[in-house]
Order: structure tokens, then sequence, then C-alpha cells
């Protein structure tokens, strides 16, 4: 398995991280994304750790804060052998204060999620967002707080806009506050707007990406064709409303690719999305999932093997967008030879 640096923090990540938000089951949308129970958490434990994918996300909302408590009890034991990366902010319960940023609602959270996972560190805690209510310096103060505490390791955001993140660090830099080193985003072949304002702000800044709904949403499981009804079992038919949105034409074109490319490769098509983005700037980690031992295998076969760049190049084709203003005048330096191509 390949590490990477997680942004300048000098820490290193596999290349795949496992997403728990299977773990659990509770609620309409964590229900239709997967319900392991211990038992079963612990064997898709066991598997990523023979693969060595040591790096798994959760958060304090995932199935009402079941996912975390399946998590730690997956991997009691073996503390020492994981990375532990969860996130905090969103609203957790019903109390006034149960949401948000605040130094209130920061301790408390990580306090709970720390129970809840069994352990007395957090390698890595993410804010799940931008809590436009809360003064940054206050925020960056109280996770410097945390993380001298010893109960955080690193932090990071996730679902930052660029002007939120560069606020937050720069309030860091003016106190000499810890920083943000990750930055949890969503990024895929029908998902690239990570591409024109966090790709570049994290190469400035030194954020690792750790990407999540590497193929969509379930969209580019190979399941969902050109002219074909969503199939059974899609987790689309319940949580369609929750799902990043993706114009249909450019789907299906995005899809025909990437079953050229697999075919070509004798790779299946979400590992030749998965493959995909770990070629791209500035990723650290791709956040896989599973409801099964079937699909994690599946997963995991996203590396060791590499496509060619023609292929590479066929899948950004059939990607591509028009970025939006101001970024489309410049984008790859078509006019500004003062801005390096990033992509």
């Amino acid at each position: 398995m390949e590490h990477r640096y997680l942004g300048r923090s000098g820490f290193k990540v596999p290349v795949l991280g496992f997403g728990t938000g299977t773990f659990g089951g509770k609620g309409p949308l964590f229900s239709a994304w997967g319900n392991s129970g211990v038992d079963e958490a612990r064997r898709l434990v066991d598997l990523c750790l023979e693969a060595g994918v040591t790096l798994f996300d959760t958060a304090d909302v995932y199935s009402d804060g079941a996912s975390e408590d399946v998590l730690g009890a997956a991997v009691a034991g073996r503390r020492d052998q994981v990375i532990l990366s969860t996130k905090v902010s969103l609203r957790s319960g019903e109390g006034a204060n149960d949401v948000g940023a605040s130094r209130h609602h920061l301790v408390r959270a990580v306090e709970s999620s720390l129970r809840r996972l069994g352990t007395d560190y957090i390698d890595l805690l993410q804010l799940h967002h931008f809590d436009a209510m809360t003064p940054v310096e206050q925020v960056m103060a109280t996770l410097d707080d945390l993380v001298r505490s010893g109960k955080v390791r690193y932090i990071g955001a996730s679902n930052y806009s660029g002007w939120q993140l560069m606020k937050s660090l720069a309030a860091a830099d003016r106190y000499g506050y810890s920083r943000f080193v990750a930055n949890q985003t969503y990024y895929s072949l029908i998902g690239r707007d990570y591409e024109w304002e966090l790709m570049p702000l994290g190469q400035d800044q030194g954020l690792g990406a750790l990407v999540w709904s590497p193929l969509g949403w379930g969209r580019l499981t190979g399941k969902i064709r050109r002219g074909q009804p969503l199939p059974e079992g899609s987790r689309l038919h319940e949580t369609a409303g929750f799902a990043p949105p993706a114009e249909e034409e450019r789907l299906y074109n995005v899809v025909d690719a990437l079953l050229t490319v697999a075919q070509e490769t004798g790779k299946t098509v979400p590992q030749v999305a998965i493959n995909w983005l770990l070629r791209r700037p500035t990723v650290s980690s791709v956040l896989i999932g599973a409801r099964d031992e079937q699909q994690l295998r599946d997963n995991l076969g996203a590396v060791g093997w590499s496509m060619t760049e023609e292929q590479a190049a066929r899948l950004d084709k059939a990607s591509a967008v028009t970025p939006p203003y101001p970024y489309y005048p410049y984008w790859n330096g078509q006019f500004a030879e003062r801005t390096p191509p990033l992509v």
C-alpha cells in the first residue's frame, strides 16, 4: 500500500482509507448506505489491515454516533495499528448548543467521540462544515487547545469553501495556532468542482485532500448505464436527494469512457474511477466504503497498477466541464503565463 504525506504535516497516510458511514445503519440516510454491526465491521477492518489500509474515517453524526461506537469496538485491542479520523460540528442533538464550532460544542463533541471510539486521542479531527456564527479565531484557538492537550493529533476541515479555509488558516498563522493539514472533500469524475479553487489552495497552503464519495454517490459503480433504469438495490433510490448533482448526459459519457478503460485494463469500473483520482494533485487518500466484503475487495483493487496517459486523458476529456468565473479565462494558464497548470 502506497503512503503519502497528509498535506505538509509530515504525517503519512495510506492512499486508500475506509469510510465507515456504513457502520451502524441508523436513520433513513445511513441505513440506506449500510448497516454493518460489530462482527461484520471487525471483519472489514481485518481485510483493510491485511491490505495496508490503516486509515478509518467516521463522524459523530453517522448513524447518530453508532458508526463511532461500532468502529471503536471493531478496532479494540489494536488501536496502535490504525489511524482514526472523525468529524464534528454538524447537529448532534436537540439542544441549542448541540451544533457548530463553538468552544462549548467542540470540547463536548470531542469528549463524546473519544468515549464512543474507545480511545484517548483522535489522529485527525475535522470540522464537518463551516460555522459562520463563531469567530474563526475562537474556533482555531479551541482546536489548538485540543491538539496541545493530546486529545487530537492533527486537524482538518470538510465541505469548506476556499475563502472559509483561507480565513481559518490565516487566523491560525496570525496567532500561532495549529493549522489545518487536511481537507475532506467531494471529488470524482462526475464532480470536479474541487479543481477550480480548493485544489490550488491545497497546493499553496499544504492541505492534503481526503476524498469522499469517489464513485459519485454510487453512480460510478458500472451498474448505471445509458438507457437503463436504476438497478435494484442502488442507494440512489432512497438517497438521491442527498447526492451531489450530476448532469445525466455527462454521467453517461463518463461511464462509457470508464467501461472502455476497464475493458482495456481488465479492471472494474470502480477500480478505474478510484485509480484516476489517485493521479490527481493534492490527493493524499481516497476514502472507500463498502457494505460487504465483496465490495471492499473490489475497491482495494484500485491500487497497485496504473492506467496509461492516453487512458487517463480519455477520462479527463469525458468528465471535463468549463470552470466557473473567474477561473475559466486562466484555466491551465491559457492566458496568464504566471498561472501554472494544475491538471
